[in-house]
């Protein structure tokens, strides 16, 4: 299995907006990519988000960023972002 932690920088005063863009953008990754077995959003107590994500394999990760959901939500994460996300790709240990 893979697993990713992409940590995400979100402008002053955009989180709200951030957090139903990347909401929506969980909930169609749940709904439509059976290789993914973990896609949530998570923030810290000073609003520092990350998504955890874990995937069955190489393949399902690579479709993962191929997919019209994820295309879709670029915009609105355009929106809302600093920069570019903090990923950090991990191989899990089973």
């Amino acid at each position: 299995m893979k697993a990713i932690i992409a940590k995400l920088f979100v402008q002053d005063g955009k989180g709200a907006e951030f957090e139903k863009v990347a909401l929506e953008l969980a909930a169609q990754v749940r709904a439509n990519e059976p290789g993914n077995k973990l896609y949530t959003l998570a923030k810290t107590a000073d609003d520092q988000y990350y998504f955890l994500e874990l995937y069955e394999d190489d393949a399902a990760l690579a479709a993962h960023g191929q997919t019209d959901h994820m295309k879709a939500a670029g915009p609105g994460f355009a929106a809302v972002l600093s920069g570019r996300p903090e990923l950090t790709f991990l191989d899990v240990v089973e």
